[in-house]
């Protein structure tokens, strides 16, 4: 106030008080207008102690407040905070009271007090998966899958995820690797479908997958991804009773089935390690398809993967039919 007073420069006050101009610059803009009065350290002190007193401003997600009972209604049903705030958004665009930031909604579950709602709340949310180890270089030592093709000489399509109807598939396993589940994902939609194993063989994965595949309508049947695991070394079988060609990924390149390898990620809330995956019928198996399946994708601008596959069927059918049609009229 007195350097002020007797006319000092704002920077040669910061430089004095070992201060940032731009810390001056605020305090003076609060307390002061140099058209009607100076300003002064009395009143400003005074004011900021007022201030310190006032409530703070109300948490937008509080236990108490409608916005919380959604987000913790989505979370049990198996939701990511960024799908329920992206489908929020989504649905009320332009109104901020019914809409949140994933981020927010980290912030209040981690602020509660502790207690059972806490920990259930954030029981909800997804585990973090481990880093890979990373395996050691060398020649392959496993047997060789005969016959195989690889995803190098697959249709261009398939990389651009433009037409529909190509899979990737992998097997999760249950404790001990005695056990396993079947996982096929759908490129473009990532429409999720779970395949009953009676074991990790090679008839077994025949017989799951093919029962599987076989639900799918034919015009969004023409490729399966995998990688070179042994159950798959009957694949001209399965590729014969699926009606399906079956390519191979390089051998250590999960990146070439990215889509699988983060599917397989999130069954794992659903299909925890060291389960014992016979016990799932596959009525159980379904469900939890049907849960991953009717959640809201990022990727999809918050649709879930059930609407897009339901759009990518339609066309695929309307093409079909198009394409019959027209060799009927030319006689073919």
């Amino acid at each position: 106030m007195v350097m002020k007073a007797q006319g000092c420069k704002l920077r040669a006050i910061a430089r004095s008080l070992q201060r940032a101009p731009s810390t001056l610059s605020r305090e003076l803009a609060r307390n002061a207008d140099e058209a009607c009065a100076p300003y002064n350290a009395t009143t400003a002190g005074k004011r900021a102690q007022a201030l310190r007193h006032q409530p703070r401003r109300r948490a937008k997600l509080a236990p108490d407040t409608p916005l919380f009972g959604v987000v913790t209604d989505r979370l049990r049903e198996g939701w990511s905070p960024e799908q329920i705030a992206g489908t929020l958004k989504r649905f009320w665009p332009n109104d901020c009271t019914r809409s949140v930031s994933h981020e927010t909604i980290y912030t209040a579950l981690y602020a509660l007090p502790r207690g059972e709602l806490r920990k259930a709340l954030i029981a909800c949310l997804r585990q973090g998966r481990n880093g890979r180890r990373r395996r050691s270089q060398g020649t392959d030592r496993r047997g060789q899958i005969p016959d195989m093709v690889s995803l190098h000489v697959r249709p261009p399509e398939v990389a651009d995820r433009l037409v529909p109807g190509h899979w990737e598939g992998d097997l999760i396993k249950g404790a001990g690797n005695a056990s396993a589940v079947g996982t096929l994902v759908e490129r473009s939609s990532r429409l999720v479908m779970l395949a009953k194993m009676t074991a990790a063989t090679a008839p077994a994965a025949v017989e799951g997958f093919t029962a599987v595949l076989n639900r799918v309508h034919e015009p969004m049947r023409k490729t399966l991804t995998y990688d070179q695991g042994k159950e798959m070394s009957q694949h001209k079988q399965l590729a014969e009773k699926a009606g399906i060609a079956i390519y191979f990924a390089d051998p250590h390149s999960p990146w070439q089935r990215a889509t699988n390898e983060n599917t397989n990620g999130l069954l794992r809330q659903y299909l925890p390690k060291g389960t014992d995956l016979s016990g799932f019928s596959q009525d159980e198996l379904d469900a939890i398809a049907f849960r991953l399946n009717s959640r809201p994708r990022k990727i999809h601008g918050f649709r879930s993967p059930f609407e897009v596959y339901a759009e990518l069927l339609k066309k695929a059918q309307e093409a079909e039919a198009n394409k019959h049609s027209s060799n009927v009229a030319l006689g073919t």
